[in-house]
């Protein structure tokens, strides 16, 4: 079977209705959470958009609460899943076009969410709708589960799992090809500041506000900082434009009602791997670590300082650990926020691997910087996630993907986190490839034509080996 060629029929039409998915600012709302929109009404309306697709292509559609739900296909006793979500990260600055207006070319799209994870949401979508359309004698029930909160909190898994089926073994086609077949454990947990000390004199720089990031799993790409100087503003403003300088960052320094505004940009990119970006806001937590703040601010600043900067793999919270499969523990500071009010918390996200102690090291953490003024409260913790590579399950899919593309590689394991962990015989397989341009969670977003068409021919013979043949 030529897998290829029979993508080919449903070319346009995949692209009009990825276009359709696209169009939706699917961003988590915490404003405009209720019980009709868990999330949000963008993320809502992707997931009702996704179930008009199956209405119109004769598929049943179940809801769970507006969280989350699942479009059946296929038949048999066994059950497999296929995990993708439409809610997508905020779009950032910078974009040469509108994140939510799909941009389409003669050999890509553009907008936020076509690799993560509407494109392959879409892929996946199409592949068991060929099938269903060739009339295959499906040996396997398929339920393609679609979340709305993955970018976030995982409400959308947390509340479906409660209630619905679990498959037998599933993919998330939300990360790379060839295969991945283990992930990271992750946390993300805030540092929050509880005391300070009183100011005995005043200071020459009080630090009103700052601001910096959006999500934990994020490297934050703008922070801004509002300061009152009561003594030496030209020297601020020349240490600030010097900082710059010399780290090669941009960014402006503003005057506005007698308050003084210090901005930067930096690069923003997956929380997985922070050190390929440009933390603005704890480039900005290092330049005000510089000045003389009131003591507040300067205990907070001092912290981040200290702990957080230009610490990438724990290594400055003595949590530096690695593992020869699934590599070395990061740290992404994905969210800063303080006021001079309510004083200030970094929102930390730790991925770890395997053999890490994340219990006893973050305990260890927090009594350490507890005497300094700070609690560590966490939000989100899940132990890292592992399926044996030779498994059969895992060689149906790697034949399938080797054969659509002549690539030999090897699974491997990554940093991120799927929906795959949410089963025992989970993994995330595709969309991205090898020559992929790799701009999750960044600014002008796309995902090639081709990508779209390949990867739906790999999940058409891997779905069909899976759930089709004896």
């Amino acid at each position: 079977m030529n897998w290829r060629e029979q993508v080919a029929e449903y070319e346009q039409a995949m692209v009009e209705d990825l276009k359709g998915l696209l169009a939706i600012n699917s961003v988590r709302d915490d404003s405009l959470m209720s019980k009709e929109t868990p999330v949000g009404p963008g993320p809502r309306e992707a997931l009702e958009y996704m179930y008009k697709l199956a209405e119109r292509d004769g598929f049943k559609h179940v809801d769970v609460d507006h969280i989350a739900g699942r479009i059946e296909m296929g038949k048999g006793s066994e059950l497999f899943g296929i995990l993708c979500h439409v809610d997508v990260v905020p779009p950032g600055s910078g974009w040469d076009t509108d994140p939510f207006n799909p941009v389409e070319t003669e050999d890509k799209i553009i907008a936020r969410g076509t690799l993560d994870d509407k494109g392959p949401t879409i892929a996946a979508y199409y592949a068991v709708k060929i099938l269903e359309d060739m009339n295959v004698d499906f040996k396997q029930r398929i339920h393609l589960i679609v979340g709305t909160d993955e970018e976030s909190g995982w409400m959308c898994t947390d509340r479906y799992f409660q209630t619905e089926e679990m498959p037998n073994l599933g993919i998330a086609p939300d990360a790379d090809f060839p295969l991945i077949h283990g992930e990271k454990g992750l946390t993300t947990f805030d540092i929050i500041q509880n005391s300070s000390k009183e100011d005995v004199t005043a200071p020459e720089v009080e630090l009103k506000a700052l601001n910096a990031g959006e999500r934990y799993n994020m490297v934050p790409d703008f922070a801004e900082a509002k300061l009152a100087v009561r003594e030496k503003m030209d020297f601020v403003l020349q240490s600030f434009d010097n900082y710059l300088h010399d780290h090669q960052l941009t960014g402006k320094a503003t005057v506005v009602s007698g308050s003084l505004l210090l901005q930067i940009e930096g690069k923003s990119v997956h929380g997985m791997d922070p050190s390929i970006g440009v933390n603005a806001g704890m480039f900005l937590v290092n330049f005000l670590n510089t000045l003389s703040l009131d003591e507040k601010a300067k205990a907070f600043v001092a912290l981040g300082d200290r702990y957080l900067f230009e610490s990438h793999f724990g290594e400055k919270m003595n949590m530096a650990f690695e593992d020869a499969e699934m590599g070395r523990l990061t740290t992404n500071i994905g969210v800063i926020s303080y006021t001079d009010i309510d004083g200030g918390h970094y929102g930390v996200n730790l991925r770890y691997p395997t053999g890490f102690d994340f219990t006893t090291e973050i305990a260890g953490f927090t009594d350490q910087i507890k005497e300094q003024g700070f609690d560590i409260v966490v939000n989100t913790h899940q132990e890292p996630h592992y399926v044996d590579k030779n498994d059969p399950f895992i060689g149906k899919l790697l034949t399938a993907y080797r054969n659509q593309t002549g690539d030999m590689t090897e699974p491997y394991t990554i940093g991120g986190g799927t929906y795959a962990r949410n089963l025992e015989k989970g993994v995330a397989f595709g969309a991205m490839f090898k020559d992929s341009v790799d701009l999750m969670h960044q600014k002008n977003e796309y995902m090639t034509k081709k990508q779209l068409f390949d990867a739906t021919a790999i999940y058409l013979e891997a779905i069909h080996a899976v759930c089709v043949e004896d």
